[in-house]
């Protein structure tokens, strides 16, 4: 894999006396958005109607534009909105809008993977994809740090310009202080989906819900239980992101880490890796997509259930038990299922 480390190979030079747009302002956009400008690009930045984005980039000092507006008078255009609404708002407010020679930029390849959007040709498409969530990107920004990102290049602009002003978002962002690795939209899109289904979120989620349930149906307080199979989870992923496994298995104690040895074959078998092969073969084949895209024509019904039932789940008031014992987390014990608390309101 080809990866580039440092300013000086990702140069802001392409992108000095060139206008970028932000399309959305939420948990990426925000902090592309102010990156960007901090690091002396031109921005300007747009939302949705009805979104609480517009509010929130007028809080943070740019005047807010309507999207054909902002993508008419910019080289570089930003897709920071949602994945399932990009191409309906495509069609019908960016394509049309295109100044010749510009350049479309993605922070996943959701889209152009599926052919969800198909850009016309003469037009430049590109893609900057942090690896960790919008707030975390710009407080290593703010830090004089970096995210790493992975960068693709699915179509050059006509002037040729497209890598060149990829690798200038990517710097303007702070990801060349870390790593800029290239890869392509099909190879992000793929491993990305199947990270978040089978570890990140759904095989993470499915994990704890399961330990917790298993504990409070044998009688153990569900505080206990959260405690245990919940709270403790942050102090080992952190371990993890800073050593990586095997250091962290020496970083704990004996006791934790001959179980793990013995315990985790046993939930982790062929059939569990089965499945995980069907998740992927489901995420390479479309089936995934597909589901997706028929869910949210249909008003996210599906989507939706699944939510509310999370947030009606016993592990939620137990969780705010135990959040309690933290008021520097900034939310209480009696906050209310899906609130969001002090620390990340405004991200999404």
């Amino acid at each position: 894999m080809k990866i580039i480390h440092g300013a000086e190979k990702a140069p802001l030079a392409p992108l000095r006396g060139r206008r970028v747009a932000v399309l959305g302002f939420g948990n990426q956009g925000h902090a592309h958005a102010l990156n960007l400008r901090e690091s002396g690009v031109d921005v300007v930045v747009a939302a949705r109607r009805g979104s609480t984005g517009g509010s929130r980039a007028t809080a943070a000092g740019f005047e807010p534009l309507e999207i054909p507006q902002a993508v008419a008078e910019a080289d570089l255009v930003i897709l920071a909105l949602p994945d399932e609404v990009q191409p309906g708002v495509y069609s019908t407010s960016i394509a049309p809008a295109l100044k010749a020679g510009a350049t479309v930029g993605f922070l996943h390849g959701f889209n152009i993977r599926y052919r969800l959007i198909e850009p016309a040709r003469g037009v430049g498409v590109i893609m900057v994809a942090p690896k960790g969530p919008g707030h975390t990107l710009r407080s290593l920004f703010r830090a004089g740090r970096g995210l790493p990102c992975l960068f693709a290049v699915d179509q050059d602009s006509p002037a040729g310009d497209a890598e060149a002003l990829g690798l200038a978002w990517a710097n303007g962002i702070g990801a060349a202080r870390a790593a800029i690795v290239y890869t392509s939209f099909a190879d992000e899109t793929e491993t990305d989906l199947f990270g978040e289904q089978a570890v990140l979120c759904g095989g993470l989620g499915a994990l704890i819900y399961a330990a917790f349930e298993t504990l409070v149906e044998a009688g153990y307080p569900p505080e206990l239980a959260y405690l245990e199979c919940c709270h403790e989870v942050k102090q080992i992923a952190d371990l993890v992101y800073e050593r990586g496994f095997a250091a962290t298995f020496e970083a704990i104690s004996s006791t934790a880490e001959f179980g793990a040895y013995r315990a985790g074959p046993r939930l982790i078998d062929e059939s569990v890796r089965q499945r995980m092969r069907e998740l992927l073969r489901e995420v390479r084949d479309g089936t995934f997509a597909e589901a997706m895209m028929r869910d949210h024509e249909k008003g996210f019904g599906w989507f939706k259930s699944k939510r509310e039932a999370a947030r009606a789940h016993d592990l939620e008031p137990a969780g705010r038990v135990v959040r309690s014992f933290m008021p520097w987390l900034g939310i209480d014990a009696d906050d209310p299922p899906g609130r969001k608390n002090k620390a990340t309101e405004g991200r999404e």
